[in-house]
């Protein structure tokens, strides 16, 4: 478009806006001019469904007849500017080129989205955003299940629309039991989720997984992860240490959950030490309630929260050097420290006024299911210790700080401090193609875990994750909690080799639990599984 031509449509729009004002009478408000369109919508609607257009109401502002021609003057004046700018740096755009552009709109943001963060320079992640390896599919597997997975599926929208890579996502419940058999029989998928690290370490030894650190330098890993996750991810194969993947999520372990309307209506308070711990499960029981609802049936898993339990005893009862020898083997299950912190457990678990159903429950009931009789009215129990992501098994309608809400699992001796536990996600990589290793380092960025996070019941491990992502003051709270225990420790099943973690460990406390053996015999067989 000439320069004589944008005048002269200028002062066209100038004399039909005066001529208007005239024409309306002095007593009328002018109607306001509309702003000129944003160049690009903001990265944030990236991660969903494009939404439908929804017109803006019209602008509140009163504006003038003269001020409506200043500001169409103004918006003419600007469009010339521009256009003739990008007339001087680039050649005329065909009509075919223009619809394309027009079409790229939604993948443009997608890529803004997923690019918020540094990437590697030259690594596969920018290779993928320029589109250079659009059309390739990623496998990915792992224990994400029901709410789990369609969160996670709903995580890796921005990185499939920004760069045109598929990540198909064919995990389960049956995971930890099927993993080991499809790697041994050449079938490993892609990106694989260890929720237990040392199941993945198992397979690291066998020299079957990818060191990320061949395609991640550690100075950008030091700028997405604390130290300690960088730590965790060392893992020892047939040649030396590798990095065995790359932590994404967690979950604090140390919460206890409690139906927040009838509990402020029974006027219980919330405690903070062991002592108060007790007073209150003596106070329940004597207003004819049970204190606690558990339940560890998980199908082949079966038994993991009992783990989590012990764990937070033996982190209440014993020291830090005690609790990561005990992760090492170096403190056996049969110690008298071990032994005490399960006694201590069993002081809980196997009073039948503290449990609702009583110990054969706790066996039989699914762990996602265990929370369920808090919100029956009137609860039929009134305390549920479990990680964040329980809330996803919470009944829809409920409402976090309203419903319900959540207190710290209060120390047991206070030489011991506060200790924290979490657990969390490690993505290992067993295919070593460009478009697996651009999906590593997405994961290595706390936009993949974005859409999951507002919706909640999971954390983030990594650095950039933004707190407005949080889903509610709840989680954004849980998150401040680990960050200012005394001391934090990982889940120590999920640290310990697969035969005993997700192996003996499990089955151990589920038979002393259920009452088939004594606690020696289920202390002594998981000390023997060890691996020697």
């Amino acid at each position: 478009m000439s320069r004589k031509l944008l005048t002269l449509l200028s002062l066209l729009v100038v004399f039909a806006l005066v001529l208007g004002a005239c024409g309306r009478g002095g007593n009328e408000e002018p109607t306001a001019v509309p702003e000129a369109p944003a160049a690009e919508a903001p990265a944030e609607a990236a991660t969903e469904a494009p939404a439908p257009v929804v017109e803006e109401p019209a602008a509140s502002t009163e504006m003038t007849a003269t001020e409506a021609v200043t500001e169409a003057a103004a918006v003419t004046e600007t469009a010339a500017m521009t256009e003739a700018a990008a007339m001087t740096e680039t050649a005329p755009v065909t009509e075919t080129e223009a619809v394309t552009d027009t079409g790229a709109t939604t993948e443009t943001a997608a890529a803004a989205e997923t690019s918020a963060s540094p990437m590697i320079p030259g690594g596969a992640l920018e290779q993928a955003m320029a589109g250079d390896f659009k059309g390739t599919v990623v496998i990915m597997d792992g224990p994400f299940a029901d709410a789990d997975a369609r969160k996670f599926e709903d995580s890796v929208v921005a990185f499939e629309e920004a760069t045109g890579i598929d990540i198909q996502y064919i995990g389960g419940k049956g995971f930890e039991a099927s993993i080991n058999t499809r790697v041994d029989a050449g079938d490993a998928p892609d990106i694989a989720d260890f929720p237990q690290p040392g199941l993945l370490a198992n397979l690291v030894a066998a020299g079957t997984v990818v060191d990320v650190s061949t395609f991640m330098p550690e100075e950008y890993l030091q700028q997405q992860y604390l130290q300690s996750w960088i730590d965790m991810a060392q893992m020892e194969g047939p040649d030396g240490p590798i990095t065995a993947g790359v932590w994404t999520r967690f979950n604090g372990k140390s919460l206890v959950w409690y139906p927040k309307v009838a509990w402020d209506e029974a006027g219980y308070e919330i405690p903070t030490t062991w002592d108060e711990m007790q007073t209150l499960m003596d106070t329940i029981v004597s207003d004819g309630d049970t204190p606690w609802c558990v339940g560890i049936e998980s199908g082949a898993a079966t038994g993991w929260p009992a783990t989590d339990w012990m764990e937070e005893f033996m982190l209440r009862t014993t020291s830090l050097e005690n609790y990561d020898k005990w992760v090492t083997g170096e403190l056996p299950f049969s110690s008298p420290e071990v032994t005490n912190a399960a006694e201590k457990l069993g002081e809980v678990w196997l009073n039948a006024d503290y449990v609702y159903g009583g110990a054969d429950a706790i066996v039989s009931t699914n762990f996602g299911d265990a929370p369920a009789p808090m919100f029956e009215d009137p609860p039929k129990c009134w305390m549920h210790k479990q990680g964040n992501f329980i809330t996803s098994f919470f009944p829809g309608e409920l409402k976090a700080g309203v419903d319900y809400d959540v207190f710290y699992f209060p120390p047991i001796d206070e030489q011991y401090g506060k200790p924290f536990l979490v657990a969390g996600d490690i993505y290992a990589m067993f295919n070593d193609r460009p478009e697996v290793r651009a999906a590593m380092e997405f994961f290595t960025r706390g936009e993949s875990l974005k859409a999951w996070l507002e919706q909640g019941g999971t954390l983030a491990t990594q650095k950039d994750v933004q707190l407005e992502w949080y889903g509610d003051d709840l989680e954004r709270s849980i998150a401040e909690l680990a960050n200012s225990a005394t001391s934090v420790r990982f889940d120590a099943s999920d640290l310990m080799p697969g035969e005993v973690g997700a192996g003996s460990f499990w089955t151990g406390m589920t038979s002393w639990v259920a009452g088939t053996v004594d606690l020696e015999t289920a202390l002594k067989e998981i000390d023997d599984s060890w691996p020697k």
